[in-house]
């Protein structure tokens, strides 16, 4: 089947996109046009942007800015998935954690995507980290740590999608075990369940590429709409939690040696979500990708903040809550509340729907990543993965890949759910780790470079004090997220995190000496703004 790659200078499109899908007799070019129809081509302000970055049109630009927003709360599912991880929170530290901890880690995270927001609006492109770094870091410095930094984000986002996947896969598996007392629960299904829910994902990008701005569009209301159908029902069926418990008795179930390290470790896996966004394929990206990254990050702050009061103060007993045999505890509190099979079957559908919106979106975001680092030749087998399928105007093989990484990893769950964990913590890493070294490229740039590039969404003079403070909270939050959730430490319990991101990156340093330094091009090389 004939598709569109970039040829060795990456800028130069060899083979025509049409718009049939399908089409058996695809036109060569050499002129450098893109051949993506004129009216997804974005605004003026699209094309002079991708000029500047030396990259041709390449995905369509169907994203508005409700769209996008949509987009990027759905990536993050963040008030279902602060209820899938509720868990981990009520092992280290307890409701007050989740109350308290949220406040400040809220606070954090949007130093950390206001940062994030203005450099998408100084180079709005799909491969976000890794071309910032490349643009913003010392120069002798600017190939490796894009590199890396591409790298670390390309693993991140795999991750992530095989871990909401997995949740899931799994959520569905514990309604089973609640409605079906014959049910015997084996780890295996819920892998099968699991590589299903990947499969429709990858379906839903194919398939149904283009209608996805408009069901994310759709998506977004029932995300909002989702959340008023969970909390209403708590508020007047379960019974209310005394206050001085739900917001001052913090609890140490996994027996750490302090109750402060203990809510350390359980504080950052349920706040770690991430903002998903992909900018080439956005009208008028540099405006509408900052303003959908800072517009998510409200509406999910304020919807987050109103599920954790309503969950820690109908909550009940943690100590049976976690001992749920669903394996899920805000499954076992919407039971609680309601004493009904059916009114917990709807709530936890609500969920799971929406979890299933989320992994549609990181199918995208992985995706388009993988893509965007293939593009100047960052992974193996670059060329292939770089390709777009004519007439799709997606990314097939990088979604191809991201189907396979995602069923390969859910393979784990047969042998040990805790390798699954440490994956995901795996994840968190990855791409935190990568915002730390963007934001520490662009405050290098403030101090010793020359003046920032022209944006038209800007943190004015305070920027730099929010790009220093936005390090101050990602320095605490990478190092906890290797730590087990509970002691005493062993083989099964252990917190393979950090042993899986340096096995990963050893892989990245052996294929950069042998060829990832010859052949890849950091972004850096194709940007033409005038100083």
């Amino acid at each position: 089947m004939a598709s569109l790659h970039l040829n060795d200078n990456k800028q130069i499109l060899d083979v025509e996109l049409t718009d049939t899908p399908g089409s058996s007799s695809p036109k060569i070019f050499d002129d450098g046009v893109s051949r993506v129809p004129e009216k997804y081509r974005g605004t003026s302000a699209d094309k002079r942007d991708m000029t500047i970055m030396g990259k041709k049109q390449v995905l369509r630009r169907n994203f508005s800015f409700i769209t996008m927003l949509g987009f990027a709360s759905t990536c993050v599912a963040s008030w279902e998935g602060i209820l899938t991880y509720l868990g981990f929170v009520l092992t280290d530290g307890g409701t007050p954690l989740l109350f308290w901890g949220f406040i400040a880690c809220a606070a954090g995270q949007t130093l950390v995507y206001a940062s994030i927001a203005e450099m998408a609006s100084m180079s709005p492109t799909a491969g976000g980290q890794y071309h910032w770094v490349s643009e913003f870091a010392p120069p002798r410095m600017q190939k490796i740590l894009s590199y890396f930094s591409g790298w670390l984000t390309a693993i991140g986002w795999q991750v992530y999608l095989a871990s909401v996947c997995f949740l899931v896969g799994t959520i569905i598996q514990g309604l089973i075990v609640l409605n079906d007392p014959t049910y015997v629960y084996e780890r295996w299904h819920g892998t099968l369940l699991s590589i299903s829910i990947v499969v429709f994902c990858i379906i839903f990008n194919t398939a149904l590429a283009s209608r996805l701005p408009i069901i994310e569009g759709m998506v977004l209301i029932l995300h909002i709409l989702g959340f008023f159908a969970i909390i209403i029902p708590l508020w007047i069926m379960a019974p209310r939690g005394n206050g001085h418990v739900v917001l001052l008795e913090f609890t140490n179930y996994g027996g750490w040696s302090s109750t402060g390290l203990s809510a350390m470790i359980g504080l950052l896996a349920p706040m770690a979500v991430l903002v998903g966004y992909d900018s080439e394929e956005i009208k008028d990206a540099s405006v509408t990708l900052p303003r959908a990254i800072m517009g998510s990050v409200v509406v999910n702050i304020t919807l987050v903040f109103v599920v954790i009061v309503t969950v820690c103060f109908t909550l009940g007993d943690a100590a049976s809550v976690l001992a749920s045999p669903t394996g899920y505890p805000f499954i076992q509190v919407f039971y609680n509340a309601t004493q009904s099979y059916a009114g917990t079957n709807v709530m936890t559908a609500i969920i799971i729907i929406m979890l299933s919106a989320c992994a549609v979106s990181e199918v995208a975001a992985a995706s388009r990543q993988i893509w965007s680092f293939a593009r100047d030749s960052g992974l193996p087998g670059h060329s292939w993965l770089s390709r777009v399928s004519p007439g799709w105007n997606i990314p097939l093989p990088a979604v191809t890949v991201s189907l396979t990484v995602s069923a390969l990893l859910s393979l784990i769950n047969i042998g040990s759910t805790v390798a699954l964990n440490a994956i995901t913590s795996l994840g968190a890493i990855a791409v935190l780790t990568s915002y730390f070294l963007t934001i520490s490229c662009i405050v290098y740039r403030r101090l010793h470079g020359p003046a920032l590039p022209t944006r038209r969404w800007s943190l004015g003079r305070w920027g730099l004090a929010i790009n220093c403070a936005a390090l101050v909270f990602l320095i605490p939050l990478i190092f906890f997220l290797t730590w087990p959730l509970v002691t005493p430490v062993t083989a099964t319990t252990m917190n393979w995190s950090s042993v899986m991101l340096c096995s990963t990156l050893i892989i990245a340093v052996i294929y950069y000496v042998v060829k990832g330094r010859k052949e890849y091009v950091p972004p850096v090389m194709h940007v033409k703004r005038e100083e």
